[in-house]
């Protein structure tokens, strides 16, 4: 299980902290006995480490025979400095190769430990879907039975469930194996992550990861139930090439990094520093034996000293101040190389305290702070509680009746029509921008998800006061509809039973032209949705060769949303002719993932890519918007890195997306800032194809 890189909140009562370690994270199976053979240890991509840490084998031996049963442990192997505290993963460069007890000329190779984390089996019992509180249970049990030879991270703990002299790793040990101990429990702390977030500015740690705390452990995943909080700037780069050195310099100058952005190389910068001699020889070696004449980069870069090229293979990890307002890295230095990382799968990480800083003190606000917000969520607490119907106070000295709130909406999750209204209030400020001035279509569960719905274009004869009711002079069959933008008019709709928010490409002042169409990814019956993924990054490449800006976000159930921005004044067919030259490149250039073919029965095992969504009067659920499927998920905005990496459309529901929310910030606030696509430009490019 992966961790999003998505900035957690510090304090939050349905999260755990832990140290972010710099090693390399394992996977390490443990059978009960004597003798060998009964470690095995594997890095993420599934390459075996076994051989390359023989002192932690051994310890794994003596902590085995207190086993009664095979045990496979998730967690991370760190190099230990002198008084026994974990290190950088620089010192573990010296460990990678190493097959043997001692180093290459005879030294004591580097300490290591294995710092648990997880357990994801204990005997034949697969413990994943257990929350991660009662995995950490079970695993304090498993880890507690080895007695004194066991550390956890940090202080001396003054609990006893963990064995008479357990520590917390994080601190110099305390006693026992010279080094400290090679088995060590991570530190948990509940709740409140301020005190470990002010320890690891001060131990200069990578950083922290928050977890929820009742999550289940989703393998092979990257997942927001985990969180990233980086302090120090470092991720993983692809090595390109290398300059000759300067003067008194031996080996190379500098390496040259890229990362993989729309499937080309691009170049990112050069480090010369944070090598020993011996790396230096080291590195200098592994590059010339993939040396190669052409440049692999997208764009040549340009080096004071002569360049040399390698194929990109090696993948070093840097760390660095900050991203150049051109892209580039501003003071890199050498860490060590990864043999645990695919060079394909490296791409620019966002840093998540630069992504709309100004949205996030918003969300924060809002979803924290507001006292008019809070005041309503309480009410509608209350009138769930005692029965479920009764008046609300909205801010502003408006009021609206509300009933059944405590109707089951959701069944398989036992979530009623109360929750619902409550997800709605804690988003508003980020779904009314969304549906501002714009009609609304209206699809009624009166009986949740699993009952009966039906459509409802025309707004209600006795619409409450300030729900806002337009009439579209060009809108002959239907007199009058609800028009989004407002708390009233958005909660008054969750009284209907309008789980949804549909709103049109464009507004009552001009509803002629859009402001946006989409193109809508819809997977055919046990198409995975790994394939719609990969439909959307093969538009984006489109898009991106023409100029064109676009912005993603899951459809809230199966499917993918690309939304791309119109400049003013822009009819519907325009938008829909642009939207279906699109798909109609991407399904003749991967026939076997994609299709334009509107005959359901003729799409086969692909994703359908629908243009046609893009005619007045038709709607789409917008960003933020519950949807009535099984799961009660809710339509995610993301960002592209978030689809190279992977992300399960599942996770986000209308019980995650706030947190998400204020995490991230407002990603949808992007559609509304963008100046729209140079549809010029694009015709002009098209015309010289």
């Amino acid at each position: 299980m992966l961790a999003a890189l998505e900035e957690p909140p510090l304090r939050d009562p349905h999260l755990v902290y832990e140290p972010k370690y710099d090693g390399i994270r394992a996977v390490v199976e443990v059978e009960p006995g004597e003798g060998s053979g009964g470690v095995r240890i594997w890095s993420r991509l599934g390459n075996e480490k076994t051989a390359q840490f023989p002192e932690l084998v051994r310890a794994l031996d003596r902590f085995r025979r207190k086993l009664k049963g095979p045990v496979l442990l998730d967690g991370e192997i760190v190099a230990l400095d002198e008084t026994g505290e974990p290190t950088g993963f620089q010192r573990l460069q010296a460990r990678i190769h190493l097959t043997g007890p001692t180093g290459s000329r005879g030294s004591a190779p580097t300490p290591v430990a294995l710092i648990a984390f997880d357990v994801l089996r204990d005997g034949s019992e697969d413990l994943r879907s257990l929350p991660l509180t009662a995995r950490r249970a079970r695993l304090e049990r498993i880890i507690g039975g080895f007695g004194r030879g066991v550390q956890q991270d940090g202080a001396l703990s003054r609990d006893d469930r963990f064995g008479r002299g357990v520590q917390q790793d994080g601190a110099p040990s305390r006693g026992g194996l010279a080094g400290g101990m090679a088995l060590r429990l991570s530190q948990f702390v509940p709740g409140d992550g301020r005190a470990l977030y002010e320890q690891a500015m001060a131990r200069g740690w990578e950083g922290l990861i928050a977890k929820v705390s009742d999550s289940p452990y989703r393998s092979g995943r990257r997942s927001p139930d985990w969180r990233k909080l980086k302090i120090v700037r470092r991720q993983e780069f692809v090595i390109g090439g290398w300059t000759e050195p300067r003067r008194s310099r031996s080996c190379f100058g500098a390496l040259l990094l890229g990362v993989y952005e729309n499937a080309m190389f691009q170049y990112v910068g050069h480090t010369g520093t944070g090598f020993s001699e011996t790396e230096l020889a080291r590195v200098e070696n592994l590059l010339r034996k993939n040396e190669t004449k052409s440049c692999p980069f997208a764009t040549r870069p340009k080096t004071n000293e002569r360049p040399h090229w390698t194929e990109p293979r090696l993948v070093a990890e840097i760390k660095f101040t900050e991203w150049t307002a051109d892209g580039k890295l501003r003071n890199p230095v050498y860490m060590g190389l990864r043999d645990d990382v695919q060079p394909e799968s490296v791409h620019r990480e966002p840093d998540p305290r630069r992504h709309d800083i100004s949205a996030q003190h918003v969300v924060e606000k809002v979803l924290s702070e507001s006292s008019d917000l809070v005041d309503l969520l309480k009410q509608l607490e209350q009138i769930e509680d005692s029965g479920g119907d009764g008046p609300v106070a909205l801010p502003h000295g408006d009021q609206l009746e509300v009933s059944h709130l405590n109707k089951i909406f959701w069944p398989f999750l036992k979530l009623t029509k109360g929750e619902l209204m409550r997800y709605y209030v804690r988003m508003s400020p980020f779904i009314l921008p969304a549906v501002r001035d714009r009609p609304l279509v209206m699809r009624r569960f009166p009986n949740g998800v699993n009952a009966e719905a039906f459509y409802q274009q025309r707004a209600p004869e006795d619409v409450p006061q300030h729900v806002r009711v337009e009439v579209l002079p060009s809108d002959t069959e239907v007199p009058s509809r609800l028009v989004g933008g407002s708390l009233k008019t958005l909660l008054y709709m969750t009284q209907l039973a309008v789980i949804s928010q549909d709103p049109w490409f464009s507004r009552v002042q001009s509803p002629e032209f859009a402001d946006h169409v989409a193109l809508d990814l819809d997977p055919m019956p046990g198409v995975p949705f790994s394939q719609v993924l990969d439909v959307a990054r093969w538009i984006h490449e489109e898009l991106e060769g023409f100029g064109i800006p676009n912005v993603p976000k899951t459809s809230g159930a199966t499917g993918l949303h690309l939304y791309i921005p119109l400049p003013p004044a822009t009819t519907y067919e325009t938008g829909r002719l642009l939207c279906q030259i699109i798909a109609t490149i991407v399904a003749k250039k991967h026939p076997k993932a994609a299709t334009v073919t509107r005959a359901v029965q003729d799409r086969g095992r692909k994703v359908y890519v629908d243009y046609l969504q893009n005619i007045r009067g038709k709607t789409i659920a917008t960003a933020y918007s519950a949807r009535a499927n099984e799961f009660a998920g809710a339509s995610a905005p993301l960002t592209w890195h978030e689809i190279d990496e992977g992300v399960d459309p599942r996770e986000f529901t209308i019980l995650t997306l706030p947190a998400r929310v204020r995490a991230v910030g407002d990603l949808w606030a992007n559609l509304r800032a963008s100046p729209g696509a140079d549809l010029h430009r694009i015709l002009d490019r098209s015309q010289r194809m």
